[in-house]
């Protein structure tokens, strides 16, 4: 003999039975989703995108970070060479600035030393060009701190008189976030130190 209760109890089942497959879709759409975002954020990693000239979008693949490691190294370094020693009464603050932003405090520290020896001022006050003719680094790659063993080569322009000097710097490399522009290779050079400079004579060069 059937009652109402068994009609309840049955309504109660086929409820329960909704509910947890309603869960249970619920759930692995969610999961679907998560894996969807992550599958897309990796690939996203690996790749860029530039426009081109009629507004199509190309994706192009990026190297890994270790095959550009050498190349953005010596970029970094050159850049700050050329910046901290190729200067003249006329750019030598924004050249400085830009410097001090590719190093630490070690870095601050020599231009210090200089600024407090007058280097700058006698810049201004005899009109000096100082320009770099070239970087030679040696860099060890194999651990970080990347260590760095930088030859500049510049001359200075004191009108009638043209005189090179040969300068040999070292310190270390480490990794920090990206600053575009001031420091767009992500790299801070420390431990910064001017080992020797010498004069070049006319037969040297």
């Amino acid at each position: 003999m059937k009652t109402p209760y068994m009609n309840i109890y049955s309504v109660l089942k086929i409820n329960r039975f909704i509910v947890m497959l309603v869960v249970s879709l619920a759930f692995l759409s969610s999961a679907l989703s998560l894996w969807s975002v992550f599958d897309l954020n990796q690939k996203m990693l690996n790749s860029m995108f530039a426009v081109n000239t009629d507004g199509s979008v190309i994706p192009l693949k990026l190297s890994s970070a270790k095959e550009n490691l050498e190349v953005e190294a010596l970029a970094h370094l050159e850049m700050f060479h050329q910046y901290f020693y190729g200067i003249d009464a006329s750019n030598y603050e924004k050249h400085l600035e830009k410097a001090l932003w590719l190093g630490n405090s070690s870095v601050d520290n020599i231009y210090r030393q200089k600024k407090a020896d007058g280097l700058y001022n006698r810049l201004i006050q005899y009109s000096l060009v100082q320009k770099v003719q070239s970087v030679q680094t040696a860099l060890d790659l194999s651990r970080e701190p990347y260590e760095f063993r930088t030859t500049t080569i510049f001359e200075i322009n004191r009108g009638k008189v043209l005189d090179e000097y040969e300068l040999i710097t070292t310190g270390k490399l480490i990794h920090v976030d990206r600053h575009f522009p001031r420091n767009s290779h992500g790299l801070l050079i420390t431990d910064f130190f001017e080992n020797s400079l010498k004069k070049l004579s006319d037969e040297s060069r």
